[in-house]
């Protein structure tokens, strides 16, 4: 595979997971550049270092907040992270508005059910692997706390 493929594919990927281009670099020789495999290799191993980080503690976050056109559902959804700066970034905050969406939606019970729900913008995807994602990408122990949903 010459360079200017691997540059390609690791811009690329990049873009879409945000990791970092030698981790991505190293998934693609390993996958000896199928995108696809190097995707799973990327996600395999965001798993593993997700669950090395699952005990570390989180003491900051965001509520996010969500009320439907009608104004007759209101969701809040507690977002928690292990330093603010996380927590201020576009693209945990857009996870968190998308999460209200989510509740809103598919009402669960409670976060642990929350987790295990498909994805309403990407059914393949489980919002746990979109936690996993934001967890991967930013290097941090990231959970969702509480969630409420209010309906009249």
């Amino acid at each position: 595979m010459d360079n200017k493929k691997i540059i390609e594919l690791v811009k690329k990927i990049r873009a879409e997971m945000g990791l970092g281009i030698m981790e991505i670099k190293a998934a693609l020789e390993e996958a000896n550049g199928d995108e696809k495999r190097a995707k799973e290799i990327l996600k395999e191993k965001g798993f593993k270092k997700a669950e090395k980080r699952a005990e570390r503690e989180t003491h900051q976050g965001r509520v996010a907040t969500y009320t439907h056109s009608t104004g007759k559902i209101g969701v809040m959804v507690e977002m928690l992270c292990e330093t603010d700066f996380v927590a201020k970034n576009e693209d945990f905050v857009a996870v968190s508005r998308d999460l209200c969406l989510q509740v809103a939606a598919m009402d669960p019970k409670d976060a642990k059910e929350l987790l295990e729900q498909e994805y309403i913008k990407d059914s393949s995807q489980k919002i746990k692997d979109l936690v996993t994602a934001l967890n991967a990408k930013f290097g941090e122990n990231i959970k969702i706390g509480r969630i409420a949903r209010f309906e009249i």
